[in-house]
C-alpha cells in the first residue's frame, strides 16, 4: 500500500509521528473540551429565524485566523457562509475542506436526566460528551482545525494550500451553497476535498466514503370527500383512501423491501464497490439481514442500492379515533438512490407506477431540499493515497464505502467543482445526531485528531500529480 500512499510517510516519520502525538494531546486538553463547549453553546437550529448563525461564524473566523488562515464572511440567496484560507505556495496541492455549523432543533425537553441540548455535558461512567452538533458537524470540524494546528506547530506550515468553507444551512438543504461555489469557482480551485461528516462504520474502525447517497421526498395525498362518513352505514360501499393509499405504498417495494418501481431501481452494483463492501456488516450491526434488494448483502443496500421508506402516514385522529370512514389520506415517502439513476425522472417515474397500479387519484408533491446523488471511484488516486495514509497512522486498513447512506451536498464539490472527493467521518452510528441525547465518546475526539493529522502531514509532501494518479 505505501507505494499507493504518500511518499514522505518513511522519510519523515518522526516529525509525523510527532505531530499526530500533539494533536491527540490537544483533543485530549481541557482547552479542546472548553472550545468545543463553546461551538455547542450557539444554538444554530437552521430552522429558527433568529439563530445566532452569523455570531457562530464570526467565531470560528477567530480560531482559524489564530492559525494564519485569511477569513471572509460571504452570503449567498441571504444565507451566511465562512470561507478560511491558508496560501502557502501555489506550486503546492490544494485541499478544500468543507463543515457546517448549523444543527437540527435542540429538541429542549426531550434529553435524558434533563440535559440541555445547547450545554456540552459529560457522562462520566461511560466517557460521553453530549451536545447538540457535537457529532453533526461542531465536533468533527474541531477535529479537523485540531489537526491542521498540530501540523502548523510541529513543521512550521502545512506543506499546502487550504481553503476551508463552512456552511449554516445544511440541515435544511444546503440553500446557496451551490450558487456560491458556482460564484467562486475559480478561487476554490483545488486538487481534492476533504471533509468529515456522518458516522464510521464503527465508532473502532476509520472510515472513508467517497460520496453520499441522492435523496428526494415525495407527499402522497388521497382525497375522497369533504369529511368522514359514519363506517357502519357507509362501511364496506364506500371507498376507504387510507385502505387505497396503503395498498399503493404496500406495492412499492416487496413484503421484504425491495424497491419494484421502475426508474427508482438500479441497473447493478458496481464491482469495484461489491469488493470494497465485501465482508462488511454496516450501521453497527443493527440490520435486519433479510430486509431490502434480494441477492445484497446488508452493506451493498446501503451503501451502494437504493431504498425507499415511509416516513409518515396520515389519516383520521390516531388519539381519538371516531367511527367514521376517514376522508383523505396521506404518506410521506423517501427515495434515497446511488450515481446512475436519472433524478430529472423520479417524480414521473412514480406517477407511471402508480396510474399502472391503478392509484391514478393519488396527488404527489415533491418536497424539501434535494440532494442528488455523487461518489469519487474507489480506485481514484486520491482515495488510495487517503486510505494509506490513515492506515499508516492507525496500523489498519481503513473500511472504504463508495457511498454513505445518507445525504450530503457531495454532488457540487464534484460536478459543480470537478473535485474528488474524502470524506473521513468522526462519529459512529448510535450517536443520537438528529435526535435527543445527540453525543460521542470523548476517546473518539484524540483518535480521530490524529488521523487527521497523519492525513494532512502526508499531504504536506504530496505532489499533485501523485493525487491526480499521473
Amino acid at each position: 500500500c505505501l507505494a499507493e500512499g504518500p511518499p514522505s510517510m518513511l522519510e519523515t516519520a518522526t516529525d509525523r509521528v510527532t505531530a499526530i502525538a500533539r494533536a491527540r494531546d490537544i483533543a485530549e486538553d481541557d482547552a479542546f473540551r472548553a472550545a468545543l463547549a463553546d461551538l455547542i453553546a450557539f444554538p444554530t437550529d437552521a430552522s429558527h429565524p433568529d439563530a445566532p448563525l452569523q455570531a457562530y461564524l464570526a467565531h470560528v473566523a477567530q480560531g482559524f485566523g489564530a492559525m494564519g488562515f485569511q477569513t471572509q464572511q460571504l452570503s449567498a440567496d441571504g444565507h451566511p457562509f465562512l470561507l478560511a484560507s491558508r496560501i502557502e505556495d501555489p506550486d503546492r496541492p490544494t485541499v478544500l475542506g468543507y463543515a457546517h455549523g448549523d444543527t437540527v432543533p435542540g429538541m429542549e425537553g426531550r434529553w435524558a436526566e434533563g440535559r440541555n441540548p445547547w450545554q456540552l455535558t459529560e457522562d462520566s461512567a461511560t466517557g460521553r460528551w453530549y451536545g447538540r452538533g457535537i457529532a453533526d458537524n461542531k465536533g468533527q470540524m474541531l477535529v479537523n482545525m485540531t489537526a491542521l494546528q498540530a501540523v502548523i506547530a510541529e513543521r512550521g506550515s502545512l506543506g499546502f494550500n487550504a481553503h476551508v468553507l463552512i456552511e449554516m444551512g445544511e440541515e435544511i438543504g444546503s440553500p446557496g451553497l451551490r450558487k456560491l461555489c458556482a460564484q467562486l469557482k475559480p478561487r476554490l480551485k483545488a486538487d481534492l476535498l476533504i471533509a468529515s461528516d456522518g458516522p464510521r462504520i464503527a465508532t473502532d474502525r476509520p472510515t472513508i466514503f467517497l460520496g453520499a447517497r441522492g435523496g428526494a421526498t415525495f407527499r402522497l395525498r388521497l382525497t375522497r370527500r369533504n369529511g368522514g362518513r359514519h363506517s357502519g352505514n357507509f362501511g364496506g360501499a364506500l371507498r376507504n383512501p387510507a385502505l387505497e393509499l396503503a395498498h399503493a405504498l404496500a406495492s412499492m417495494t416487496t413484503p421484504t423491501g425491495a424497491l419494484r418501481v421502475r426508474g427508482w431501481v438500479p441497473e447493478a452494483v458496481p464491482d469495484a464497490a461489491r469488493a470494497a463492501l465485501a465482508g462488511l456488516t454496516p450501521a453497527g450491526g443493527e440490520v435486519d439481514p433479510d430486509w431490502g434488494a434480494e441477492g445484497l448483502t446488508p452493506a451493498e443496500r446501503i451503501h451502494a442500492w437504493n431504498s425507499a421508506e415511509i416516513l409518515a402516514f396520515s389519516t383520521g385522529d390516531i388519539a381519538q379515533p371516531v367511527n367514521a370512514i376517514p376522508a383523505s389520506a396521506e404518506a410521506v415517502v423517501q427515495l434515497r438512490y446511488i450515481p446512475g439513476i436519472d433524478d430529472t425522472k423520479l417524480g414521473a417515474a412514480l406517477r407511471a407506477y402508480l396510474d399502472s397500479h391503478g392509484h391514478p387519484d393519488i396527488e404527489i408533491e415533491e418536497q424539501g431540499p434535494r440532494f442528488r446523488a455523487s461518489a469519487t471511484p474507489v480506485d481514484h488516486p486520491a482515495a488510495r493515497f487517503a486510505a494509506a495514509s490513515l492506515e499508516q497512522t492507525s496500523g489498519t486498513p481503513p473500511v472504504v464505502l463508495p457511498s454513505l447512506g445518507g445525504s450530503l451536498p457531495n454532488d457540487i464539490f464534484t460536478e459543480g467543482l470537478g473535485l474528488p472527493t474524502i470524506w473521513v467521518p468522526h462519529s459512529y452510528p448510535g450517536c443520537s445526531q438528529h435526535a435527543p441525547d445527540e453525543h460521542l465518546p470523548r476517546a473518539l475526539f484524540a483518535d480521530a485528531a490524529g488521523l487527521m493529522a497523519g492525513l494532512y502531514w502526508d499531504l504536506g509532501s504530496a505532489s499533485k500529480s501523485a493525487l491526480a494518479g499521473g
